[in-house]
């Protein structure tokens, strides 16, 4: 209506902005590999995506940590541990909550507020891989919140919120057995493929469009104590190709146990300039 100032002058028409976003990988003519048997970004199959990390990033939270692995990124708060208030949740030992969530803007179509099942699924897998290392009986009838956010997400979300939450953990000065390392691996025949990108990434329609066994592997250990907290998979793979995905994604962890380890001790050496000692 001409002459309304509150209306908002905008364009007749209207066309979908996803029309005009460059295709990442979902269509059947997307190669995995090239000629010299690299990936998309120039990576071999048993390479990782740079990866930083720092602690110590919320100050209102007990204890946080940021992570990126290339384009995917996420942040980590922890608080508590704090009285459970429910009776019917009475326990002598600890207990851990997960909130797992993509922020709105992470991925390449826009998520919901609520948590979605697929946020549900990734939420329990997280509980699940930090559980082993926490040290629950330490803080008995208490339990410990884990906010975890994903600020833009290009593959590899559950391994990166894996480490990022024991990082945050271990920040908050909460007693743990080990921190936990994580590594996923995307699986096309014989093709095993170390940190998938979001384009490299498992999704149902790739063994229809293959014909051969594919899947994805996502692996989470105690690299100081050899043991496994963690292990989903997920597509059709022979069982001698999920042992060697194994067997790569346990070396790639403890590759990485050094950067976290790293990554504390700037924290602790942070916290103790700013007290003066």
């Amino acid at each position: 209506m001409p002459g309304d100032s509150r209306r908002i002058a905008g364009p007749e028409e209207t066309q979908n902005p996803y029309s005009f976003v460059k295709d990442k990988g979902d269509g059947e003519q997307f190669l995995l590999l090239n000629k010299e048997k690299l990936r998309a970004d120039g990576r071999a199959t048993d390479k990782v995506r740079p990866v930083f990390l720092k602690a110590g990033v919320i100050s209102q939270a007990k204890g946080s940590a940021y992570i990126e692995l290339d384009k995917t990124k996420a942040i980590c708060a922890v608080y508590g541990p704090r009285e459970v208030i429910k009776k019917e949740d009475f326990s002598m030992k600890g207990q851990l909550t997960c909130d797992f969530k993509f922020a709105t803007f992470s991925c390449r179509y826009r998520r919901q507020h609520q948590q979605d099942n697929e946020e549900k699924d990734l939420s329990v897998l997280l509980l699940e891989a930090l559980e082993p290392a926490v040290c629950l009986h330490k803080f008995p009838k208490a339990q410990l919140n884990i906010y975890l956010t994903v600020l833009e997400n290009d593959g590899s979300v559950l391994p990166a919120a894996i480490m990022c939450a024991s990082v945050a953990i271990a920040d908050a000065g909460i007693e743990m057995y080990d921190l936990v390392t994580a590594c996923s691996a995307r699986i096309s025949g014989k093709n095993i493929l170390l940190d998938p990108s979001d384009a490299e990434e498992y999704r149902s329609q790739h063994t229809a469009t293959e014909g051969l066994e594919s899947g994805s592997l996502t692996l989470g250990i105690l690299p100081s104590l050899n043991q496994v907290s963690a292990l989903s998979s997920k597509g059709e793979i022979q069982f001698e190709t999920i042992e060697k995905a194994i067997k790569q994604c346990t070396d790639c962890c403890h590759k990485l146990y050094p950067v976290m380890q790293e990554c504390l001790v700037k924290a602790v050496k942070a916290k103790m300039s700013e007290k003066g000692t």
